[in-house]
Parts: structure tokens; sequence; C-alpha cells
């Protein structure tokens, strides 16, 4: 049965890669942290502000303002609270007072016993204890985003002290390396991987004036590859067992291998290891581990979405094609089979690679170019601003990865792989019309009409708008190119579920530039499509 037909996306010369295999790269670059997930960073987003730990502390020292919560019963009865006044003093009635100021929270009772027993010295029944404590106040200092003094109490977690600070900075303070000071000397030391890999939070309590001092990272290494905790890590020491980090990482079922990647007279320079070795072999500050399995995978998972009955994840046997898994898959009366769209991870990146590349070139265009007078020189300044704020922007895209499917070719042709994602579109009526037009829209379809007659129903086009790039998107994912304004021919047909994308005319003083912007805006709209504009 013949049915559709691969064509890759790649095909087009944008899409072309060159891959350098002896990259020599800086120190610095080795681990690229940009983008990066740091572990333990998602602990302070605020959650523990407005926390506050109240509980009874024997060793807390009373202050003015304490509230003193008082039970006396027998011979005289009473029960109210008492607060501490600027003298140090509370007031019971038919007693009198009692300074309290200075004395342990051990100490309550057994003062107030005494005072009461004064007036009253046989059968007086008494309980005490401090109802409300007045905040400390700690010093939060080191790599935090707000140094500053926070209000809390003696027996709040350090957690919360950091989390009023801001967190500490990303990439520049640890969280393996935490002290307290008091009066200049360390009381306390703390390491937050115990409570993020154990949850135990360690027992400390305030003084008035205490310090947390963050303290710098010193010792970094990034982990990739097949483990459930991909991220940048903090070792404990200058180096540390391979063995030792496990834990951490959780390295996923059949995973018997890893490589240590390091820099060595400006070069990286990788060593494999069998799992077995983990215990020999060690890590030191900028290297990157990656855990493998060179097991051959017998089964490939794949994501299944939009209308369609049935199951939304599969695993299928390794060799599995795309007809193999439809001619199984229950259809619905509105699944539209014609435009079936197949999107694949390892597309997706090969796409955002070259994105990343083109913006680079551009980027280092636009700092570089020169300037023939003063002018020009303010000119050159104002738009090379406004283009590092365009690729700020156009990094953030991320490439759908789609694998074309036509209608001429056999699906047993296409197999599937590991992650790739097959989306069954719903029957549509609609075509959706935007980027550079004056009212963009969605319009139901209209027998025989084409892209100008669509556009002329938005509204025409706007002043930004670049008539030599109309992109017609259909069902399927196929892009046709329009040049709009060159009057050779009719434009395209349109049909049910097409999408029309009208790109951004750039406007700069170099021609280089104007080519390069354009290139990216086409290879946006084609690989992820959306329409943004440059400036």
């Amino acid at each position: 049965m013949k049915f559709f037909s691969l064509l890759l996306l790649l095909t087009l010369s944008l899409y072309s890669i060159t891959l350098n295999p002896s990259l020599v790269l800086e120190k610095s670059q080795l681990l690229d942290k940009q983008g990066k997930v740091y572990f333990g960073e998602q602990l302070f987003h605020g959650h523990f502000t407005n926390r506050a730990q109240f509980q009874q502390n024997p060793d807390y020292r009373l202050k003015v303002g304490d509230v003193i919560s008082l039970k006396i019963w027998g011979a005289y009865n009473f029960q109210g609270e008492l607060t501490i006044d600027e003298q140090g003093n509370i007031f019971i009635p038919q007693v009198g007072t009692a300074n309290l100021l200075g004395l342990s929270n051990r100490q309550l009772q057994p003062q107030l016993e005494a005072s009461i027993k004064e007036v009253f010295p046989d059968k007086v029944n008494l309980y005490a204890y401090v109802r409300f404590f007045q905040p400390l106040s700690v010093f939060v200092s080191g790599s935090v985003n707000k140094v500053g003094l926070y209000d809390g109490f003696s027996t709040d977690s350090v957690l919360q002290f950091i989390d009023k600070a801001g967190g500490i900075i990303k990439g520049e303070g640890s969280y393996r390396e935490i002290v307290i000071l008091r009066h200049k000397r360390v009381v306390k030391k703390i390491d937050l991987y115990t409570f993020l890999l154990q949850g135990s939070v360690p027992h400390f309590r305030f003084r008035q004036g205490d310090v947390i001092l963050i303290k710098p990272l010193k010792y970094l290494i990034d982990v990739e590859g097949d483990v459930r905790r991909p991220y940048m890590f903090e070792l404990k020491h200058a180096r540390s067992s391979v063995k030792e980090i496990l834990p951490y990482v959780l390295p996923k079922e059949g995973v018997n291998r890893f490589i240590i990647t390091k820099l060595s007279q400006g070069k990286e320079v990788s060593h494999a290891y069998p799992l077995k070795d983990a215990k020999r072999v060690y890590l030191h500050k900028g290297e990157r581990i990656t855990f493998s399995s060179d097991h051959y995978i017998q089964s490939a998972n794949i994501v299944i979405e939009g209308e369609h009955i049935g199951a939304s994840h599969l695993s299928v046997p390794k060799g599995t094609s795309l007809y193999d898994v439809l001619k199984t898959l229950p259809f619905s009366p509105l699944s539209s089979i014609e435009n079936i769209q197949l999107f694949r991870q390892s597309v997706a990146m090969v796409q955002k690679n070259l994105l990343l590349t083109k913006l680079k070139a551009l980027e280092a265009r636009a700092l570089t170019t020169d300037s023939a007078t003063p002018e020009e020189a303010t000119i050159r300044s104002k738009e090379s601003e406004m283009i590092l704020k365009f690729i700020a922007r156009a990094k953030e895209i991320q490439p759908k990865g789609q694998v074309i499917l036509s209608k001429e070719e056999d699906l047993r042709r296409i197999t599937l792989e590991e992650g790739d994602r097959i989306y069954i579109p719903r029957k549509s009526h609609i075509v959706v019309v935007q980027g550079e037009v004056s009212i963009p829209n969605a319009i139901t379809v209209k027998k025989g009409f084409r892209i100008d007659d669509y556009i002329q129903m938005c509204g025409g086009f706007s002043d930004r708008a670049n008539k030599e790039k109309v992109l017609l998107v259909k069902a399927n994912g196929r892009v046709i190119s329009y040049k709009a304004n060159s009057g050779l021919h009719r434009s395209p047909l349109v049909e049910a579920g097409d999408s029309i994308l009208v790109l951004s005319k750039t406007d700069s003083k170099n021609l280089l530039l104007t080519k390069d912007i354009t290139q990216i805006l086409y290879q946006i709209a084609v690989g992820a499509s959306v329409v943004i504009n440059a400036f």
C-alpha cells in the first residue's frame, strides 16, 4: 500500500551543517553553563519565605515584647497572656511584677513560681510558656541575590533565611559550603545536598546577629547522558570518585559505561571507562562526565498526539515502521489521515544548531561592521543593539523537527526512532493567515481561493511585509515559498488546514546583514512555523 513518502527538511540548503571533530576550546568553555540546570536551584523560589517555624526553644533569652501565656490555679486563679514591658517585667494581678528580661526559656516557670509563692505560699499551681517570641535578625551574606539583614525566629531553618535573601546566585554560590558565623567564629557548617537527597534539615538555633555566609562555588562538574539528573553538580572536595556521585545523578537502568571529558593543552580529551571502574576513577572540577550504555536497545518509545482513539504513548520494537503503527491505530471520524505529521528529536536538534550557527555569524557581523563617518557609526550602533535583541529572541525559538511526509510512497520505508512524535491533525475548514498582514485572522476555506485572495481578505499586506517571502504551510507540514511581487505567476491554491505566513521586511544599511536576517526569519518560519519581527 502506497500512502506517503519521506521528504526531510534537511535537504534544504539552509539546513546544511559541517562538523569539526577537532574543535579547540578555551579553558572556560569546557563547561557550557548557558541553559544548564544546577542541582538544587529549584529550592529558592520563595516557598520558604513566609513559613515561620515557631517552636519552643529552652535556650531562648526573653526580650521586651515577648508574650507569656500564664495559668494559675488553686488558692489563687488566673489565666491570661502577659507582655514583657520596656522594664523587662510582667504584671500579675494580686501578685505584682516579675522581672523576666534576659532569662532563658527554661528558667521562666521556676522564676514565676518563686514570685507567686512570695504572695501565695500554699496550694498554688502554675503553668507558663512563651506564647510568642519577638523575631531576631540574621545577616545573610556571600553569594546570594540580595545580601541583607532578615527577621525570623531562632528556630527558623537556614533555608528560610536564604530564601528571604533571594536564594543562591546560580553558578556562583555554593550549596555545599554554607557556614553560620557567631562573633566572627564558625559555629555551624551546612551542606544543602543532604537536604536535597535525604530531606534532612540541619538543626540549629539562631541568635541575634548571626551571619549566614554562602561561600563561592569551587568544584563544579557537568553530568550528561543516561541519568535521571543531568545537571551541573558541585563536588564536596577538589576531586571525588565517580562512585561517590552515583547517588546524586541516578544512572538509568542498563548504564554500563561513562566518559570523562577534560581540557588538555587547550583541547578536549575524552576517556571512556566501564562502570565497574567507578570506584577507582576520579572526577575533578571543570570536567564533564557522560553516562551511557553500549547494550543494543530493543525498543523505541514514541508519542502519538492529536485526533485519534487509543494510547498516547507506545513502546515498539526497534525497526518498526510508521505504517506498522498507523495500521493498528484507531482513528476517529475527525482524523485527517492524509495530513499525518511526524516530528523527530534528532531533526529538531540539527535545526536548532543550524539556527544558532546562523545567529552567531549574524552577531559577529553586526559587531564588526565598519563605518565610514561618525553619523554612520551612530546608526550602526543603534542597529547593532536592535540586532542583538533580535538574536536573543531568536535563540528562544524551538524548531519542531518535522519530517515531511508526502502522498506518493510507502510508509513502510519510514522507520521510527526513539522519541518520535506522531501527530494526527483534526479535519479543519480553516485557513490561518499570520505575519505581516493588516489583520491576521483565521478564515473558513473558500473553494478555488489562492494565497492572494486570503491576504486580501485580511486587509492586504502591511507596510513591513516582505512580499518575496510569503510561505504556504500545507496541512502536512510541506512549505511552499511564493514571491507576491513578481507578477509572473498566479499564487498557489490554498486548501483546508493550510497556513499562510507573511514574513517581515528587514531594513538595514548593510545589505549583508539584511540578507542574513531574512534567511534567519525564513529558517525560523520553516522550522518552527512561527513569524517573528526582526526589529
